[in-house]
């Protein structure tokens, strides 16, 4: 039986034979986009050229570009990697705003559902010589090469040759792929290769595999394949790296095109030495893409980095990094690092295919210059990747591909991870003190925010169900009422004075009680008044600007038990004396190193994350702040809420961290609760007044009180929104030329 491969190749010879000798630059017709088409029938748009990226123009020349594109992802919120669940409406939405953005590709890391390839087909149909073009991933065994440590390990390549196989049948259509979970699958008949830019194989490799490897197998001859082989100094891992490439052109090959291949690098496995690295795998072992070399590959070959500010800690700690200042007098180590890295790369092409910071609450690490992996809003997310671009491209670089198109919900981060519980839920819900959720230009917005604007003005809530909408059921004079809702990212609250809030002269207190335990407030937070029958494991602080927060009672302190000495014991060991009853609501950012584990001490960093931005999510004024937590306007106050700061592990399931000690692995477990019970009161700012649900009484039992719940939920309500980081790299991405 003639499979549709076989027959493409059958008629491209034929075609051959018949032209008798078809001379070199000839144009297929059949394709809006103009290709080039070698005197053996291989076709080409793009190649590389000494350290330039190539592509073949609408007059028929090889002009120098400049790769501007974005990594998209596979998911949406309520789902985890390998659901796949992207329809042929997302993808032609996203295509389009991606076009408008100004990027000229986009990213996939694995194989796609077959409508991915058939919506790029049907966007691009219209397109003429200028496509949106993709760059397509294959994705390694990586959790088996980290556990086994051994890339020559059975089954490993046979695993990923299968993988390489089943990308290059489904981008040219050629391929139906049974279901297997975890994987897309279906029937690939939609032949996305004349829009294809390049391959780009393999995942971050992780230092110790690759240092074992090579240990492993010293003796592994030097790889010489048809069209990529290693050179004399290629490691063990590097051949095993052009093995694959190999492989990847073969199986290109069949197709009758040839097009730019490259394997996945990060900058702990880069060829630079990084002597202020303090942790020895982040500079432990080298992949050098130059160690790999195409031997017969007329598509050409690159080097591909995924390049942060922030990471690894060498960004801030490296004097080796401190010699290109910006314009604030600041040394731009990112800069420095690309200069150096460039300067490696003389006679081949190099990209940074992810760079980029996440608009979110929480942070993980400290960059230089402030380019931290989070605490941004959307304007600042979208200029600092703006100035990471202009970085890249001022140095030299082929191309720069942003890491994100949207937020990922199920996505997880070291500092935030051990209070994620259960793990296998957080695709039902954003943390937005998890920075890795929130990389995207595009938001993945939790199901009120369109709905209620957080600006002090209550009039939005009228529009919500009835049924959706809770009153609390209590009293405190000076309070007209309280309204409570939810959705998948923040409780929402919105309390209506008996006179116009004035933070000068009254603080707001709201305790939220989840499981029994908790502290009781101090006395200057609520003075000459005690609650019995429970307390609060959070305390919400509205007043003056700078005093706003979050608090968390100092015995469920999650970052005390932690890093004191119930866990690592990095914090340092109060007193009973010294303690308070709340805490400021921290996430560690820089655990303690010391030698002879690191290089050298590197001391404990955290940073309080619980401070509450008082602004607009109206995104129609210009005072507009995507970080907003609360505001007020007359009598009004209003607030969102993120579910981890009052303890939540996982709102969608209702659950809490709980009050036990820490188990093995230094891990926290979690409990169902009843729902939140929401004790406000008002305090004088210049004495000892307080309104409170107990009245006249100085004691009051706050079972009285009714919590405010909910059912648990498995699907999600999300909406989109282009954010300001969107148009600020909208005009970055103009403003720098496709050709250099």
């Amino acid at each position: 039986m003639i499979n549709r491969r076989t027959l493409f190749i059958w008629i491209t010879a034929a075609a051959v034979l018949i032209a008798g000798g078809i001379t070199a630059g000839l144009t297929v017709n059949s394709s809006p986009v103009k290709v080039y088409k070698d005197q053996d029938g291989t076709q080409f748009t793009f190649k590389t050229q000494g350290d330039r990226f190539m592509r073949y123009d609408k007059d028929g020349n090889w002009k120098e570009m400049f790769v501007k594109g974005v990594n998209l992802g596979a998911t949406v919120p309520g789902y985890f990697p390998g659901e796949l669940p992207a329809t042929e409406e997302d993808y032609l939405r996203w295509f389009k705003q991606i076009d408008e953005m100004g990027a000229n590709v986009i990213r996939v890391y694995t194989v796609h559902q077959p409508v991915f390839y058939s919506a790029l087909v049907k966007y691009n149909k219209d397109k003429g010589d200028d496509p949106l073009y993709f760059m397509q991933g294959i994705w390694s065994p990586e959790e088996e090469l980290i556990e086994r440590k051994d890339a020559y390990a059975e089954d490993i390549s046979k695993q990923f040759k299968a993988e390489i196989q089943k990308a290059v049948a489904a981008v040219y259509g050629d391929v139906t792929v049974p279901p297997k979970q975890g994987a897309s699958s279906g029937k690939y008949t939609a032949n996305a290769g004349k829009y294809l830019m390049a391959w780009h194989v393999g995942t971050e490799w992780d230092p110790e595999m690759v240092k074992n490897t090579n240990k492993k197998h010293s003796d592994v001859p030097v790889y010489k394949g048809q069209y990529f082989s290693g050179t004399q100094d290629a490691s063990p891992f590097e051949n095993w790296l052009a093995g694959l490439l190999d492989y990847t052109a073969q199986q290109e090959k069949q197709y009758g095109w040839e097009h730019p291949v490259t394997f996945t690098n990060w900058v702990t496995t880069d060829v630079l030495s990084h002597p202020g690295e303090p942790l020895f795998e982040e500079d432990m072992v080298s992949v050098d893409a130059r160690h790999v070399q195409p031997t017969g590959w007329k598509g050409g070959y690159f080097a591909a980095y995924h390049v942060y500010p922030y990471y690894p800690d060498f960004f801030r700690t490296d004097s080796t990094l401190q010699t290109i200042k910006d314009k604030q007098g600041n040394y731009n180590t990112y800069k420095a690092y690309l200069h150096q890295l460039k300067a490696k790369f003389k006679d081949m092409p190099i990209m940074v295919t992810e760079y980029g910071v996440p608009s979110s609450i929480g942070v993980s690490h400290f960059g230089p210059g402030g380019r931290d992996q989070g605490g941004h809003n959307e304007q600042e997310q979208g200029e600092i990747d703006a100035s990471l671009t202009r970085d890249i491209y001022d140095e030299g670089y082929a191309g720069a591909i942003l890491f994100m198109w949207q937020d990922e919900w199920f996505k997880k981060t070291w500092n935030t991870m051990p209070f994620e519980i259960p793990a296998d839920r957080r695709a039902y819900w954003i943390n937005v003190l998890t920075n890795e959720k929130m990389f995207g230009v595009l938001g993945m917005l939790p199901g009120k925010e369109k709905l209620l604007t957080i600006d002090g003005k209550l009039n939005d809530w009228d529009s919500l169900a009835q049924d959706e909408v809770k009153y609390w059921q209590g009293k405190v004079p000076g309070i007209q009422d309280m309204r409570i809702t939810h959705d998948e990212g923040y409780l929402y609250l919105g309390i209506r004075l008996d006179k116009d809030f004035d933070p000068k002269t009254s603080k707001l207190y709201i305790g939220a009680d989840t499981i029994a335990g908790g502290n009781e407030p101090s006395a200057a937070q609520l003075p000459g008044k005690k609650l019995e029958g429970g307390a609060p494991e959070a305390l919400i602080e509205i007043g003056k600007d700078e005093e706003s927060q979050v608090e968390i009672a100092a015995d469920y302190d999650f970052h005390t038990r932690l890093y004191g000495k119930e866990g690592y014991w990095m914090l340092p060991e109060t007193t009973q004396e010294q303690d308070t009853p709340f805490h400021p609501w921290k996430l560690a950012i820089s655990l303690l190193m010391n030698p002879p584990d690191t290089r050298f001490a590197h001391p404990f960093i955290d940073e309080t994350i619980g401070t509450l931005k008082r602004g607009t999510t109206d995104r129609s004024k210009a005072q507009f702040d995507s970080s907003t937590s609360w505001q007020y306007s007359g009598n009004e106050i209003e607030m969102r809420i993120p579910w981890m700061l009052l303890g939540f592990s996982d709102p969608s399931s209702l659950q809490v961290i709980d009050y036990s000690p820490l188990k093995e692995g230094h891990a926290f477990s979690s409990v169902k609760t009843d729902g939140i019970r929401l004790i406000p009161w008002l305090v004088e700012q210049s004495g000892t007044k307080v309104s409170w649900p107990g009245g006249a009484a100085n004691t009051m039992d706050i079972n009285d009180i009714v919590p405010y719940s909910w059912k648990p939920w498995d699907t999600v309500q999300y909406s989109e929104q282009l954010k300001q980081s969107y148009y600020v790299m909208k005009d970055m991405y103009n403003q720098l030329p496709d050709e250099r």
